[in-house]
């Protein structure tokens, strides 16, 4: 069990919803337009793109204000939380609550750098500090 503050809970993302969250962290603040033209790739429509954000904005996923003319939408839940609330999930879901195998099952996933892997190893340090 952690110290740490619960999670604002929002409904977590879809895989298509957090295609545009990704799309919103990369960028800031964006458009409908601007978001469809960073996922013009994925071959979606306009008003497809349009109708799954303001579906985000009633799930508390994005917030929606107006700027110039357009409506101008944001992340509500900053990207760690979001991939926070993501992670414990599958933690639940796919790995029956056991970190170990979660985190084993991810790196041997995919090649992991020398610089990730020193990345790992400080914040297991840190989290077995706090443990003590």
């Amino acid at each position: 069990m952690t110290n740490r503050a619960p999670l604002k809970l929002v409904q977590l993302p879809t895989e298509s919803e957090l295609e545009i969250l990704n799309a919103i962290w990369a960028s800031g603040p964006a458009t409908v337009r601007e978001v469809h033209d960073a996922l013009s790739s994925r071959g979606t429509g306009y008003t497809t793109v349009l109708k799954q954000m303001q579906m985000m904005v009633d799930k508390g996923l994005l917030t929606r204000s107006e700027r110039f003319r357009s409506h101008v939408y944001q992340v509500s839940v900053p990207r760690e939380e979001t991939q926070q609330q993501l992670a414990g999930s599958l933690l639940e879901r796919a790995f029956g609550g056991s970190a170990r195998s979660l985190v084993l099952g991810a790196l041997s996933a995919q090649r992991v750098s020398p610089q990730e892997l020193a990345e790992i190893r400080k914040v297991l340090d840190e989290v077995e500090r706090r443990s003590k």
